[in-house]
């Protein structure tokens, strides 16, 4: 889980494809045990883990259930709850919500499977702003200043933006980002001019992966501030869990699956 002595691997060493699983703690002796036995069957086939999405999953009409609950709260908090029938439509007015500095709960799928948010249980912001860190600080997180938020990028453009070629899906290493792209993406960058890059493929998560591009076809910048759903408590499971931190913080916008939720802006 040492991010940074992981990056040290591809930059002080012949190896330069590196892969660390997602939950890559004391998971690592369960995943291994079921490796074991799965080498043990006939049938078994090689398996690549390539995301981490293997948690829970809740349906729009489960979702929908838990906002009539606690309409109430939602009403009282002047919140306003639209259902995007279109993805076309949720993912570019998410994408331009961050764009104009919104930031941004996103609840969507299978949970990730380990510590890291790596894009469904995640809350987003824009890597351009110098200020997100202390917005995120403030109106969130509550951590210390020093430390770093994570950027997704798309996988394709890796290397346009990182002094690095490699695949990076679950937020395991730490790698040098191109001299000339940090000041683009301030709310990003490290001090030492380095970032806990997450690597996003289409075919991994292809929700995420869309957001991330139209935020791209908005702002000629393919990546997003990724950091985990949660304000100093485990990370969001249920739709609950997320309704809750989203009305107890002063996140701007929640997308709960399909549903767009939206307070009024607050100066």
């Amino acid at each position: 889980m040492n991010s940074v002595a992981n990056g040290r691997i591809y930059e002080n060493t012949p190896f330069k494809k590196l892969y660390i699983q997602s939950a890559a703690g004391d998971a690592g002796g369960a995943i291994g045990a079921a490796f074991v036995v799965a080498s043990q069957s006939k049938t078994s086939k090689r398996f690549l883990m390539n995301h981490a999405n293997w948690g829970p999953h809740f349906s729009d009409q489960q979702i929908d259930l838990v906002l009539k609950r606690h309409k109430e709260y939602i009403d009282a908090a002047h919140c306003n709850v639209e259902f995007m029938h279109q993805e076309f439509d949720l993912l570019q007015r998410t994408a331009q919500s961050i764009s104009e500095g919104k930031v941004i709960g996103w609840f969507q799928g299978r949970m990730e499977w380990g510590p890291r948010a790596l894009g469904n249980r995640s809350i987003l912001a824009d890597p351009r702003r110098a200020d997100m860190k202390d917005i995120l600080n403030l109106k969130i997180k509550r951590r210390e200043s020093f430390r770093p938020f994570a950027p997704s990028v798309l996988r394709e453009r890796v290397k346009e933006w990182f002094e690095i070629e490699d695949d990076v899906p679950f937020m395991m290493q730490v790698y040098s980002i191109r001299p000339e792209c940090r000041l683009r993406i301030p709310a990003v960058t490290h001090v030492d001019g380095s970032g806990r890059l997450q690597t996003v493929e289409k075919e991994a998560n292809s929700r995420y992966w869309s957001l991330i591009n139209s935020f791209y076809q908005i702002t000629g910048v393919p990546l997003l501030l990724n950091t985990s759903f949660n304000e100093n408590e485990p990370v969001v499971c249920a739709p609950q869990e997320a309704l809750n931190c989203f009305l107890r913080t002063k996140m701007d916008i929640l997308v709960l699956g399909n549903y767009f939720i939206h307070r009024p802006d607050m100066k």
